[in-house]
């Protein structure tokens, strides 16, 4: 059974996730062991603290597939980047300097800052949709302005972007606001894959058995099956099904007058 991860930091030493080969490979066998086949490599691009040239990136997805092949560990990697939304995001899709989850450049991995969605996110889509690409928006489950303002993420996907949820999220390794978060997107129709966005650092490794296995047990069999489909369906440029979106409600503070 072919099982995609669209979302890891398993290239050696380029950004904060494996800082050694030895580690990459590490994280490659856990891979494999929660039932991984294909994983496309994202390190960051353009967060303010890492840049990560295509070039470079397919450069070393090369030779860390001929590491894993000669290790024996039956994991098929691409080349990748998760991509921090930025004013000179265009420009370097103007340079060729953007990798796709895709070959033909259709699904772009795009993040945001922890704790914002940029004034110009709107207009940033738009530019992109303009140019045939799809922004599939990266753990937003853990955006702390997105937590307290779902309509955010709601109206991104309303405009026909796609959402990852983290594995490891829905499972409850980031805490319990972030793993009722992840439900509540699910549940609204406001996830459409499951990634690893496995790093080599505590709480951030490979959870996605657990997850399909919680997916399986809250939402059935359909939508685990839809979650997997729609990975492949990604790496593979092929067009995926919107969901029906449902509102996510906040809760009301009230405020006592004396």
């Amino acid at each position: 059974m072919v099982m995609v991860d669209l979302h890891c930091h398993l290239l050696p030493g380029i950004d904060d996730g494996s800082k050694s080969m030895e580690v990459s490979l590490r994280l490659a066998r856990e891979a494999t062991e929660n039932g991984i086949t294909h994983a496309l490599l994202t390190p960051h691009h353009m967060n303010g603290r890492y840049v990560n040239h295509k070039q470079d990136v397919i450069r070393r997805t090369k030779e860390f597939q001929e590491q894993i092949n000669t290790h024996n560990i039956p994991l098929t990697v691409f080349p990748g980047q998760e991509v921090r939304i930025n004013g000179q995001l265009l420009e370097a899709l103007d340079k060729d300097d953007i990798l796709f989850a895709d070959t033909g450049n259709r699904y772009m991995m795009l993040e945001f800052p922890d704790d914002d969605v940029p004034y110009y996110t709107n207009q940033m889509i738009f530019d992109l949709q303009q140019r045939g690409i799809i922004p599939v928006i990266v753990h937003p489950e853990r955006n702390t302005k997105i937590m307290t303002q779902p309509s955010l993420i709601y109206q991104m996907l309303e405009k026909g972007c796609l959402s990852q949820i983290t594995a490891s999220s829905y499972v409850g390794t980031f805490g319990k606001k972030v793993e009722i978060f992840s439900r509540q997107l699910i549940e609204a129709g406001q996830g459409y894959v499951f990634a690893s966005d496995a790093h080599d650092l505590p709480g951030r490794k490979y959870e996605m058995r657990q997850a399909f296995k919680k997916l399986q047990h809250e939402f059935g069999g359909t939508l685990t099956k839809q979650y997997q489909q729609n990975a492949c369906s990604i790496i593979n440029g092929e067009n995926i099904p919107l969901n029906d979106l449902k509102t996510i409600r906040t809760k009301k503070k009230h405020f006592w007058l004396f």
